[in-house]
Order: structure tokens, then C-alpha cells, then sequence
């Protein structure tokens, strides 16, 4: 049943801080900020393996992967963003940056892209999906 009184600006206000304070919490490695918002039955799709992570459990056993690879600072920042946003459901579309290192040890950029789709349950957005993807070369 749709919220008579949502407003969609207000919504695309709210899930862009959500989306950027999960960001800044994955550059601070803090591990409850990037779970705070995230459905305990979650799915993730993601470019390393494993690429599928059903549960916040599994999602949270990925960032231990991801923090293995990332050379300090922590380098993980939204550069575009796209929101659609209904009563009850909102798609997010983004382009971003984190940084590895290669193999001769030299920190390079890693562009990727994310897609979240997310749900308002009383009152407040909840991540229910989260999908990572590199363009193919």
C-alpha cells in the first residue's frame, strides 16, 4: 500500500546521505555503519568471489575480502548517483571509485558501478539489494 504522504524529493534527500554515509563508513572500516542499513535477508551480487551473498551475514563476511585488497587510505567514493525513488521502493544507480593495488605493489584506480534497490518499511529506507559490477574489457 503506497504512503499518501511520501515526497519523493524527500526520499532521494534521505537514501543519497544513506548511500554516501555507507560509503564514508567502508572508508572508516567501520563494519556496523555498513551493515546499518541492510536487510538481514539481503542479496548481493558482487565481481569478486563469491559473486552472490544471500544474508547479512554473508554480505558481511565480504568486506573482509574488500578490506584485504584496499591499501590505506581507504579509497571508496560515489562519483555519480542516480536515484529513483517511490512510495515503498527506490532504485539506485551509481558510478564509483576504489582503489587496489597491483601487482607490482602501485595503488591504481578501480572504477565500478552500483545498483541498490531498497525499500521503505516504517518509515525508513532498508538496502535489500546491492549489485557491484566492472565494465568488460
Amino acid at each position: 500500500m503506497s504512503d499518501p504522504g511520501s515526497d519523493p524529493e524527500a526520499d532521494a534527500v534521505a537514501i543519497r546521505a544513506l548511500i554516501e554515509r555507507w560509503a564514508h563508513a567502508v572508508r572508516a572500516r567501520d563494519l556496523a555503519g555498513i551493515l546499518a542499513h541492510h536487510s538481514a535477508d539481503m542479496l548481493m551480487f558482487d565481481v569478486p568471489p563469491p559473486f552472490e551473498s544471500k544474508g547479512i551475514e554473508a554480505y558481511k563476511k565480504s568486506w573482509d575480502l574488500f578490506f584485504s585488497t584496499q591499501p590505506e587510505p581507504i579509497a571508496f567514493y560515489v562519483r555519480h548517483m542516480d536515484i529513483a525513488a517511490g512510495a515503498e521502493v527506490a532504485f539506485v544507480a551509481a558510478l564509483m571509485q576504489c582503489a587496489e593495488l597491483d601487482k607490482s605493489g602501485r595503488r591504481i584506480t578501480l572504477d565500478f558501478r552500483l545498483t541498490v534497490g531498497l525499500c521503505k518499511i516504517d518509515g525508513q529506507w532498508l538496502i535489500l539489494h546491492e549489485h557491484h559490477s566492472v565494465p568488460a574489457i
